[in-house]
């Protein structure tokens, strides 16, 4: 296999030292450990590539693969163009290689896309067939300095690559308005009120969401850039939308007053700006009194009845909201501590007002987490509260989202009512099309169900919708769960190792990886997931796993969990 850098030359003149640098950071960070996970041997490197032999083209094919997947994620602005060829060489003092078999591959190196991959017909009659990639036949080639023309063959990944692409590439503009909401500056001095301001702009989100004709990127996205210095152009182009909303909130004598401007992402120009001040007891009317003027900067015509009916129901006590939001950050870490922390806050709020559907949906979620993570000592009554917050909440608002997402999960997962499950699932997401929430849940509900393919549209459509979420290690094992059942394993691979660079302490994320590897007979990579599992969730068992909920048509990954090696 010969690895080349395109453009290096170019890169050196414009910053010598920078690319130097980076080239040595891939080369520690990204070659020289695939090759290591694909048994290459590293033959030599030159000042802008590489030279590796393996013992096997399949090895070497993925382990190309491998490579231009993670120069997506993080190149430093590098590509590779990558040759592969099988043939007989010479070996030399020291271990240099030479011979023809050598060189038709730095010639294919040099014939390769930027970013490509282009191997040998030789290469193609050994792998084709083995790897859940596509081929392109590019024909007969001429060689320089190769005396008779070599057939070569682009890898084309297909789904996979399309798939990659997906989650690397900075979003496209969508064929309607779109926005994200900055979090808000909290200008109070004090930062227990982070949280207010934090949560003013959730609700912003939140009502701006549901407006169909409308595409707003997801809060955690947004939440990237909290205390950050941003350029607006920039937060644009990294979340794919043309409008961006900042502003800042003020909380102090009783009163908030907030400021906002609304601002073309594309040309920079301030499209709309204004101050409100109100009574902190009235300060849900300050929110909507935002969201009018937003939505009517982008929208003039629109009509008042659609954002009554976009105001959704909220706490008649504002301290019960106040425990809400404090209830949400434990949530998000998913761990042991965080659950029980979110636990005691929700029912804290539910105490306040008993009528806050969607904080009795959340507490059941909570309690689903405990019996599915399994964080729960006694899961039994984890179980059944988990299911009696489900029914009180849909009884207290069955036509909000998110309530409707949360719902649909515990039915899944612990009621096995996938057909329930998923009409609420598909309510969820068509009131609101652009909740993270709705379509994150909706990816595990048809995944639990049995149905994978839509498992991945919807797992896709939660990262669109929040394509740099903190939490997009959740989807993408969703992801990666799902295309293990359709025996993709190369990619599901992929997305496990996509999530690791998230959050390298999930031990669903273990699990995906150790059956993945499993299946494809890599041994010593699943062995070694699945001693993560066991360091991430020290009681893991596979019977235990399945009982925990939402594993009953998971049987391609149960199966590979076996070959891996981890305890019944």
């Amino acid at each position: 296999m010969a690895a080349d850098v395109v453009g290096y030359s170019a890169l050196m003149q414009r910053a010598e030292e920078a690319t130097y640098a980076g080239f040595e950071r891939l080369k520690r960070e990204l070659i020289e450990p695939s090759l290591s996970r694909h048994d290459g041997r590293l033959i030599k490197t030159t000042g802008d590539g590489a030279l590796a032999e393996f013992a096997s083209p399949l090895a070497a094919v993925r382990c190309a693969v491998e490579m231009q997947d993670g120069l997506g994620s993080d190149s430093d602005g590098f590509k590779l163009r990558i040759g592969i060829n099988l043939g007989d060489v010479i070996v030399g003092t020291g271990g240099d290689l030479f011979g023809d078999g050598i060189n038709i591959a730095v010639r294919l190196e040099g014939a390769a896309d930027p970013g490509g991959i282009l191997i040998s017909e030789k290469v193609y009659s050994e792998v084709e067939g083995k790897l859940d990639v596509g081929f392109e036949d590019r024909g007969e080639q001429q060689l320089k300095n190769i005396a008779k023309p070599v057939r070569a063959f682009a890898v084309r990944a297909g789904e996979h690559s399309a798939l990659i692409e997906k989650t690397n590439a900075l979003p496209p503009l969508p064929d309607k308005p779109s926005i994200a909401v900055l979090p808000f500056e909290n200008m109070s001095g004090d930062p227990e009120q982070e949280y207010f301001a934090d949560g003013m702009v959730e609700e912003i989100i939140t009502a701006l969401s549901r407006f169909h004709w409308l595409f707003v990127i997801a809060r955690n996205s947004s939440f990237t850039f909290k205390g950050k210095a941003v350029d607006v152009k920039e937060v644009g182009r990294r979340l794919g939308v043309r409008y961006v909303l900042e502003g800042s909130v003020r909380k102090a004598s009783g009163k908030v007053r907030i400021t906002g401007q609304l601002i073309d992402a594309v040309t920079g120009a301030h499209i709309w700006a204004d101050r409100f001040e109100r009574e902190l007891t009235d300060v849900f009317a300050l929110q909507d009194e935002v969201t009018v003027a937003v939505v009517s900067a982008i929208q003039p015509k629109l009509l008042q009845t659609e954002i009554a009916i976009a105001t959704r129901r909220r706490p008649r006590n504002l301290t019960a909201y106040d425990f809400y939001l404090r209830a949400m950050p434990q949530f998000y870490l998913a761990t042991h501590e965080g659950v029980a922390e979110a636990i005691t806050l929700a029912h804290r709020a539910l105490e306040l007002d008993p009528r806050f559907g969607l904080v009795a949906a959340l507490a059941g979620v909570l309690h689903m987490n405990n019996v599915v993570f399994g964080f729960a000592a006694d899961p039994q009554f984890e179980r059944k509260e988990a299911i009696r917050l489900c029914r009180l909440a849909l009884s207290l608002d069955d036509g909000d989202p998110e309530t409707l997402a949360f719902a649909a999960l515990i039915s899944a997962f612990l009621v096995r009512d996938y057909e329930g499950a998923i009409e609420m699932a598909d309510r969820a997401v068509a009131l609101n099309p652009n909740s993270l929430t709705g379509w994150g849940c909706r990816g595990w509900v048809y995944r639990s169900a049995g149905l994978p393919e839509e498992a991945i549209r919807s797992f896709e459509r939660a990262i669109r919708a929040s394509p740099v979420d903190p939490l997009l290690h959740r989807p993408l094992t969703g992801m990666g769960m799902a295309l293990v059942e359709l025996g993709r394993f190369d990619e599901a691979v992929v997305a496990a190792r996509k999530a690791l660079r998230q959050n390298p302490f999930f031990s669903l994320t273990y699990c995906c990886l150790a059956s993945a590897f499993a299946h494809l007979g890599r041994d010593a990579e699943a062995r070694e997931a699945a001693a993560r599992v066991l360091e991430t969730d020290p009681a893991f068992t596979i019977s235990g796993f399945i009982a925990r909920g939402g594993r009953s048509n998971a049987k391609v990954l149960i199966e590979g969990l076996r070959k891996a090696g981890l305890p019944e």
